[in-house]
């Protein structure tokens, strides 16, 4: 299917329900008014499920490991949570005006070939965390079989990757329809199993133990924030527009931000904030969670409890990693690999299974810090590529003209350098006011703690993560300043409908 087609102008009203048995044959082609289906609420099922992780209770832990209070955990944690899935509902709503996932909507602010600096490193994000998830899943399960006596060995992981790359590569090939009633019975499952483990442990919370943890200064307070918004929103703001997408245009804006919000923080805010309960209750329990996030937790728990919390903690880790492997491969066709959809996610499916079975039973642990170093530094140009977006939309007060999304001698252009340019500047802004002490080979970052008179790689300022905040700063203020003039020049010519197949 040629970029820019729709799959078909006359389709039966029937049609527009979920089909969740066929498989999508939609790429990031423009999703016809015949096709749209739903409403806003719908968002919240699979951004529950796809944030609903056990792992949200470890973050307590890694919270605290600023050396903050549990009060100060708590404020930066909400708003940290909440402000990031914020952004993610603003660049939802760009799918309800384009019908286009989100990385082909950023073709209208930097340039149809000039999206594709972004569109690689969005790539790369989600295929590196689609890749962290499904390991994690597989090691859980591992951990579980062996305190229950069950044997965590090679055996047990073989099955246990088996089981979580299919699940995975199954909902990205089938595509969304089968995501959203994948992540619909996830969310009920993992909710409910969820809610029993926060029975089963809450005699672990020790009240006078957590409420002595003395405050810390105002860095930890930053770089508690920054690390709560790369943990959560910020790794997701681009995707944000590829289930939007699929709603009808009158759909309400204010729904799909409040309901993408909402179903993206509802859990994350539960688990951390009862995660710091348990984490500021124990110093021992706060290390072994640093260490081993999943057999931590697993440990407080009576072993007849072991079977459901290996499930929610699979399910759960699956819920992000479909997600993943969808708007990855969207991304892959986005940078102009002319495949289907499904095809794109098998090869994004089979790059996370290799990459997997190197982690789980070749590198092991070593390998997963260096590539959480990664992760993380991709964090910055997506933050700074975040605010380009935030303020391309704002300036927007007309829909997308979708033909030109594909077309470099649009309205859109072929390369818009000065977001390009942006993008970097942003970057090397944000890399300078990061350190990465997780891996060896980001030593470099970090060069402008010291001219900037923020104590070098060593001082107060060193591990607050003030690059993330000034790249996405950085580019929301430039854009919104200098980018109106651009916009309105695009929004000048009448906005012409996509081209269907005949």
């Amino acid at each position: 299917m040629a970029e820019g087609q729709s799959v078909g102008a006359a389709v039966s009203a029937g049609e527009a329900e979920l089909r969740p048995t066929q498989i999508e044959m939609n790429g990031i082609n423009v999703i016809t008014d015949s096709e749209r289906k739903g409403h806003p609420r719908d968002l919240f099922w699979p951004w529950f499920a796809a944030n609903v992780s056990v792992l949200g209770l470890s973050y307590g832990a890694f919270v605290l490991g600023f050396g903050i209070s549990f009060w100060q955990a708590v404020v930066v944690s909400l708003v940290g949570i909440i402000v990031s899935f914020l952004l993610v509902g603003f660049i939802a709503v760009a799918g309800k005006r384009g019908s286009a996932p989100t990385m082909v909507l950023g073709r209208a602010a930097f340039g149809v070939n000039g999206n594709k600096l972004p569109s690689v490193i969005s790539w790369l994000l989600t295929v590196g965390w689609e890749t962290v998830l499904v390991i994690l899943a597989t090691l859980a399960t591992a951990t579980v079989f062996d305190r229950l006596g069950w044997g965590g060995g090679t055996v047990t992981k073989v099955i246990a990757l088996i089981v979580v790359v299919a699940l995975t590569i199954f909902g990205g090939v089938m595509g969304f329809d089968l995501i959203m009633r994948m992540q619909s019975v996830i969310t009920v499952v993992t909710a409910v199993l969820t809610v029993g483990f926060i029975i089963l442990v809450v005699d672990k919370i020790h009240w006078s133990t957590v409420s002595a943890i003395p405050s810390g200064d105002g860095q930890a307070l930053i770089g508690a924030l920054v690390f709560m918004m790369t943990g959560f929103g910020l790794g997701w703001v681009n995707a944000g527009a590829d289930y939007s997408r699929y709603l009808p245009r009158r759909a309400s804006g204010r729904g799909v931000v409040g309901w993408t919000t909402f179903g993206s923080s509802i859990a994350p805010i539960v688990l951390v904030v009862f995660g710091l309960l348990l984490a500021g209750s124990s110093k021992a329990l706060s290390a072994a969670i640093a260490a081993d996030p999943i057999g931590a937790l697993a440990n407080l728990l009576p072993t007849w409890y072991l079977i459901p919390f290996v499930i929610v903690a699979v399910l759960g880790l699956v819920g992000g990693s479909v997600l993943d492997i969808y708007s990855s491969g969207l991304a892959l066709l986005t940078l102009g690999v002319r495949v289907p959809r499904y095809v794109a996610a098998l090869i994004d499916g089979t790059i996370m299974t290799l990459g997997a079975i190197y982690v789980v039973f070749i590198a092991h642990s070593t390998f997963v810090v260096q590539f959480e170093g990664f992760l993380i530094t991709l964090g910055v140009p997506i933050a700074a590529w975040c605010g380009i977006m935030l303020a391309d939309i704002l300036l927007r007060h007309r829909d997308y003209a979708e033909r030109d999304l594909f077309s470099p001698s649009g309205r859109y252009g072929d390369i818009r350098w000065f977001p390009v340019g942006v993008i970097v500047v942003g970057t090397v802004l944000g890399w300078g006011l990061v350190t990465n002490a997780s891996a060896s080979w980001l030593t470099w970052q970090g060069y402008l703690l010291g001219p900037f008179g923020l104590g070098g790689k060593s001082g107060a300022w060193a591990f607050a993560n003030l690059g993330v905040l000034v790249a996405l700063a950085f580019g929301f203020v430039v854009t919104w300043a200098f980018g109106r003039a651009a916009v309105r020049a695009q929004e000048a010519a009448p906005v012409e409908p996509a081209p269907a197949v005949a």
